[in-house]
């Protein structure tokens, strides 16, 4: 009986083993940023049908998989927003994967096409609290976020100068929720990853500056961020992260990251 309980005891060790972050299997596993889903998703796909390499994705935000990396729970950690000093100290680095726009995002009833960012920024503090005081109809604006630690949210407050200023009618989990929400509401305005714009929602120019491809990647659409991988600086990934992250940033995944909606930094 002894050495079945043994035996028994030994095969979940071995079970543990195999599943768990960094192990000598064919996996890897990422953690982060909801608004890197597709990027990652298309990386993931080819690279898994080329090598046989499962790629695993947990949509946390980046601040969650910061904190998975720091704590060594998974491979590789996305975020879309830059390291802060204290994740650096705390012996963190940031390899920037892409270049993402933050689209201003609102229901396609919406007759408002453009903004300032000046104007993003009083929508988003209440100076301006009215669509009819911007262009639009006589309706009070909905105002549509990200939750605090949310990548997206760090980039749009930076950008727009509204960091802890932001009076939020709803902060929501995941870029997804916001769009669902926005889509929904004729009198809601949102943000979220240019990569991940339905049309279910309209996408507003920012001081007459439409965002795309060719406008994130030239900097003339204002409001965008990088996407970003994270490592520890003195730890090896193990041999099947460590290729996957150099078959990431190579040229040979420009095209990829451009079909998710990105634009390479490579």
């Amino acid at each position: 009986m002894k050495k079945v309980i043994s035996l028994i005891a030994s095969i979940a060790l071995l079970a543990t083993t195999i599943t768990g972050c960094g192990s000598s299997q064919k996996s890897v596993s990422t953690d982060g940023s909801t608004s890197m889903e597709k990027v990652i998703g298309v990386l993931s796909e080819a690279y898994s049908k080329q090598t046989g390499i499962t790629v695993t994705y947990n949509p946390t935000g980046s601040s969650a998989g910061i904190k998975a990396v720091q704590d060594g729970s998974c491979d590789i950690g996305l975020s879309s927003r830059n390291l802060k000093q204290a994740e650096i100290d705390a012996g963190l680095q940031a390899t920037i994967l892409a270049y993402d726009g933050i689209a201003i995002i609102v229901n396609p009833q919406n007759t408002v096409s453009d903004l300032t960012i000046t104007q993003i920024a009083d929508i988003y503090t209440e100076n301006i609290k009215n669509w009819s005081e911007v262009g639009g109809s006589n309706t009070e604006i909905v105002k549509i976020g990200r939750e605090a630690g949310s990548g997206t949210r760090d980039g749009f407050e930076t950008i727009t100068g509204t960091s802890d200023k932001c009076l939020y009618r709803q902060e929501l989990a995941s870029t997804g929720d916001v769009i669902a929400t926005v889509a929904g509401n004729p009198n809601a305005i949102g943000y979220a990853s240019y990569a991940s714009i339905k049309d279910t929602v309209k996408a507003l120019s920012v001081n007459q500056v439409a965002p795309s491809e060719t406008t994130i990647k030239s900097g003339t659409y204002e409001i965008q961020r990088p996407f970003v991988l994270v490592t520890k600086k003195d730890q090896k990934l193990s041999n099947e992260a460590q290729k996957f992250f150099d078959y990431m940033t190579s040229s040979n995944a420009k095209n990829l990251i451009a079909a998710a909606g990105v634009v390479a930094a490579n």
